[in-house]
């Protein structure tokens, strides 16, 4: 009998009965329950969220059956039941009143259950608080609150400040009322994927605990090595079978396309679960979890921010406080980047209290990468990426400088409108992609005792030095190379190196003017 994945389905109770593969995280939810009583957990998106919080919401109704050989069903010998207040905040926010009205939703079904058809009040948080105090005396037990994407009106509104700053009252309101209320609760769980400041939202609820970058939770979603292993070993034989390879192979394409998420400094790596349980569903490696969806803030973010597109490849360093929290649109891109799964952590450096991040694996590399491209690159090029890069890249190889300018050129003049090519970092994005695209090694913002180099592309046998202006001549470009010394560090290298100065027009949005001089001749070239 072939074997049920649980692609997109986030029903504990659905998944158990239904047959479905289920990796077993009940431990966890015992752990929460015997240490602490109010929590928060950020994750990306699909990344099994909603899942945790469907699996707390049965355990905490008492379905015990749902359980057995499951490892809560050993821990825990009482198994009681209690109310559950749980909340979900996922979908598109973006309207006034749409908050309101989910929120409404919500508490009528409460109420209705509860025996309060009559609200106490039209304030949202005083009758959050009765369905609360309702819920403790019919039942007798304390209440159980669960809130999935609790952050999603914030976030969702980030380019509209008035309606943002709306949600966050709403929901400040909605949540600081737990609080007041400890001696009627028993445990309380939300979750998101990203981090709103505390100070914002959880103004009053200030006990709550973050686990997010607890290293005994690291894997508390997603799949680690260990279960791979344990849940997956026949279906990775599987897979490999159906692409003839053996089965070590294929778990080393898994691992690379899959594994590499750290949540935490110490913790174990883990796999993207909708990636690899839908690569075993369609028995096919894909980029899944990219193709399901990406926020065209984080590319307008970048746009807006200028970011080094360099340091998101390479490894950027963050402090944990970049990691925490977003509290406007004004903020970098980083932290967006990191809370929605497109960077995790790679390393940690105790001295300085920071964090390295990076792509976790190739999925989101080149998945982001592709993404970009639709912004950045000219969509007369789609169809010719393979000719035009092979041409790009012959020109470099052999030297051909006026080739590839002419080539360059006639790139950026083709670049979507709405890319603008007015600041230094926007054209070294544009070029940064291209030359990664054409399987180039390129730096940007290279480091040298006497300063940055712009842009540095380098062949097997070529190293190219590029300087950028805008608006200006690329003479300046040129002295600015020779004054800085950008070239000195590679002077008794074996590969020639070639410097460029290039000055960009705002008004052609391309290149007007550039300088070229060889380390061996000397000779400048206009």
């Amino acid at each position: 009998m072939r074997r049920k994945y649980p692609v997109g389905i986030e029903s504990f109770y659905d998944i158990r009965t239904g047959g479905y593969v289920y990796v077993d995280k009940t431990k966890y939810i015992y752990d929460l329950v015997d240490s602490g009583m109010y929590y928060f957990l950020s994750r990306p998106r699909r990344f099994g969220k909603s899942l945790l919080l469907s699996t707390m919401e049965e355990y905490f109704s008492g379905n015990r059956e749902l359980f057995k050989g499951l490892a809560i069903d050993e821990l825990d010998s009482e198994w009681k039941s209690y109310p559950v207040l749980r909340l979900n905040l996922n979908g598109s926010i973006t309207t006034e009143g749409k908050l309101n009205a989910i929120l409404d939703y919500h508490l009528r079904r409460w109420e209705k259950t509860y025996g309060l058809d009559q609200p106490a009040s039209g304030e949202i948080d005083i009758r959050f608080s009765s369905c609360i105090e309702a819920a403790y005396e019919q039942t007798g037990e304390k209440v159980v609150v669960l809130v999935d994407e609790y952050e999603q009106p914030i976030t969702d509104t980030l380019d509209n400040p008035e309606l943002n700053q709306k949600h966050r009252d709403i929901l400040r309101g909605f949540y600081s009322c737990l609080k007041p209320l400890n001696r009627y609760l028993k445990f309380v769980f939300m979750t998101g994927v990203s981090k709103i400041g505390k100070l914002s939202v959880f103004s009053s609820l200030n006990n709550i605990q973050d686990i997010s970058l607890w290293d005994k939770y690291d894997d508390i979603c997603g799949i680690s090595e260990t279960e791979l292993v344990e849940y997956f070993s026949e279906d990775i034989d599987i897979l490999a079978a159906k692409h003839h390879i053996e089965s070590q192979s294929l778990k080393s394409q898994l691992r690379e396309l899959y594994d590499g998420y750290h949540f935490s400094s110490n913790g174990v790596g883990v796999y993207n679960p909708f990636s690899l349980l839908y690569s075993f569903k369609s028995q096919k490696l894909g980029h899944y979890w990219f193709a399901s969806g990406t926020p065209t803030l984080l590319v307008n973010l970048i746009h807006d921010y200028s970011l080094s597109l360099e340091s998101v490849f390479d490894g950027y360093v963050a402090t944990q406080h970049e990691l925490d929290y977003i509290d406007s649109i004004r903020q970098s891109p980083i932290a967006l980047m990191y809370q929605t799964g497109y960077l995790t952590i790679q390393s940690y450096d105790r001295t300085s209290d920071s964090y390295t991040l990076g792509f976790p694996n190739r999925e989101v590399e080149e998945g982001f990468m592709l993404f970009l491209k639709q912004y950045y690159w000219p969509r007369t090029y789609d169809r010719s990426l393979p000719f035009e890069a092979t041409r790009f890249v012959s020109d470099l190889n052999s030297g051909n400088i006026a080739g590839f300018i002419d080539r360059l050129s006639s790139f950026l003049s083709s670049c979507p409108y709405d890319i603008v090519l007015d600041r230094e970092k926007h054209f070294q994005n544009v070029l940064f992609i291209l030359c990664r695209l054409c399987g180039l090694s390129v730096h940007a913002e290279y480091r040298t005792s006497s300063g940055r180099i712009d842009m540095l592309i380098e062949t097997a046998s070529h190293r190219y030095v590029f300087e950028f202006k805008i608006d200006q001549s690329a003479q300046v470009a040129m002295d600015q190379i020779r004054s800085k010394e950008y070239a000195l560090p590679f002077a008794s290298d074996d590969k020639k190196t070639t410097l460029i100065g290039i000055n960009l027009s705002t008004k052609t949005r391309t290149i007007d003017d550039y300088c070229v001089e060889s380390l061996e001749n000397s000779q400048e070239v206009l």
